[in-house]
């Protein structure tokens, strides 16, 4: 019987151009693959079988960050002589620390932490010779006014925040601010244990129903009030270093035979 012979259909030009492209493609998807099969091994292989997470999205802010927060942990901020000036606010809710001065008769405190604000020369030194700064307080000198440079002390925080007592001691007085003819917050005068020639002074603060001359405050545990809002009537010069209207609680250490002086 005769052997049949084998035949073909001859492609033209163009069909053996399709040809060889589908041949390309198959041959480059075939590659892409591998490499990609090689890829995920070597990722698995070098973080030790983990695979990169996925992104996570971040959730909405719990309430309690928008509550007036709570008693801050005991931190000197500054110092007068031996006098320890602890931080009055929650640490989380502070927006800027920030000196200035403020009169003749106040007393300059010695900042504890490191100046953000600092010239050249300051920086080029904290460059060569390292940054390290006990409790890691940041602060910023505001310029203007009379008197010592850092006889002013402002913790900036949001208007409402709690605020607790800078100092051990007992409260001498507690007085309205008047400013344009209307209270803003009150004044709390207040004789540090241990140093009977010193008033410390805080200001910018609502004053608690309970607070009352002769009471004995604790520093960072006794609450005073919450920060008031003189945004109404005032521009704060630590606005300049916040993201909000630069309200703050105000801090001043006189000599006791001046503490009556506004």
């Amino acid at each position: 019987m005769a052997r049949p012979e084998a035949y073909f259909i001859p492609l033209g030009r163009g069909a053996a151009s399709r040809a060889r492209a589908r041949a390309r493609l198959r041959l480059l998807v075939l590659v892409g693959v591998l490499v990609g099969g090689l890829t995920t091994g070597l990722v698995v292989a070098f973080s030790g079988g983990e695979t990169t997470p996925a992104v996570q999205v971040e959730a909405p802010a719990p309430a309690a960050r928008l509550l007036p927060g709570g008693a801050p942990r005991p931190e000197v901020i500054a110092l007068q002589a031996d006098l320890r000036i602890y931080l009055p606010v929650d640490p989380e809710r502070v927006t800027a620390i920030g000196y200035h001065a403020t009169g003749e008769s106040a007393l300059p405190f010695d900042p504890v932490g490191k100046q953000d604000n600092a010239g050249t020369l300051t920086r080029l030194r904290d460059r060569i010779f390292g940054d390290d700064v006990p409790g890691g307080v940041r602060y910023v000198l505001i310029e203007g006014g009379v008197g010592p440079a850092t006889g002013g002390l402002d913790i900036g925080a949001p208007v409402g925040t709690n605020v607790f007592a800078p100092v051990d001691g007992t409260v001498l007085g507690i007085s309205d601010v008047i400013v344009q003819g209307a209270p803003f917050g009150q004044r709390i005068d207040i004789q540090p244990a241990g140093s009977p020639g010193i008033i410390v002074t805080v200001t910018r603060v609502v004053v608690d129903g309970d607070l009352a001359v002769g009471k004995t405050v604790s520093a960072a545990k006794t609450r005073l009030g919450t920060v008031a809002d003189l945004s109404p009537v005032e521009e704060s010069a630590l606005a300049r270093f916040t993201q909000d209207t630069g309200q703050h609680v105000h801090i001043e250490a006189r000599r006791a035979a001046s503490s009556l002086l506004p």
